[in-house]
């Protein structure tokens, strides 16, 4: 297989992420509709929009064998999926309803080989603990446009806002691409990668890992 990935998103934070890993990648944007469906999980809808997402990347004519990566992120508070928000006062509903509280963010991840249509998908679950931020900075946040095009209307890696008080397990998840979960799907398909992967997260993010040892060992 091509060690050339395709990423379905154009988001810039998993771009970022995956240049982490040290391996060539274009990115494309996948056409999927995002909706839940009735009675469906958390969990259940983020492993199959991702895995939906692989599946309508169109590959190049010229790489036939290229591996696709497909991810879909959520944030559930009570078991409801809090998605992006329509506008600045879905953000702020949002925001202050997380505050103070625990909360979960799933993301699924699919790694697609085109040329057999083999599809492998895992689904990564971290409890994330926001801090009692007030209304005032709610409200500059907002303002700062950032929280409009990310899950439950906020980012981990926000310096000004650190909505975040404590989380429990990956923190790259939490960003949008669980990158220890992913590379170790991708060597299991003989896919080297050329980075340490959890010494590269760790400086990119700042945050000290206490789950990798469980999923990444050097060759």
């Amino acid at each position: 297989m091509s060690e050339r990935l395709l990423l379905a998103s154009q988001s810039a934070r998993r771009r970022e992420l995956l240049w982490l890993l040290g391996l060539p990648f274009d990115a494309v944007a996948p056409d999927v509709e995002e909706s839940q469906r009735p009675g469906e999980k958390p969990a259940e809808l983020v492993a199959r929009l991702a895995a939906a997402k692989a599946q309508a990347v169109a590959v190049p004519a010229d790489r036939p064998s290229a591996a696709i990566v497909a991810c879909d992120t959520i944030v559930a508070l009570d078991g409801e999926v809090l998605g992006k928000p329509r506008d600045p006062a879905d953000a702020e509903r949002m925001l202050r309803r997380l505050r103070g509280r625990e909360h979960f963010v799933y993301s699924g991840i699919a790694l697609r080989e085109p040329a057999t249509d083999r599809t492998v998908t895992e689904v990564v679950e971290t409890v994330v603990r926001m801090r009692e931020y007030d209304d005032a900075e709610v409200a500059a946040y907002v303002a700062s446009g950032d929280p409009l095009d990310k899950a439950g209307g906020y980012a981990v890696q926000n310096a000004a806002f650190h909505p975040v008080a404590g989380l429990e397990g990956c923190y790259a998840n939490v960003m949008g691409l669980p990158l220890c979960h992913l590379a170790r799907l991708l060597r299991g398909w003989g896919i080297a990668i050329p980075n340490d992967v959890p010494t590269v997260c760790q400086a990119h993010t700042g945050w000290e890992c206490r789950v990798y040892a469980a999923l990444w060992t050097t060759p």
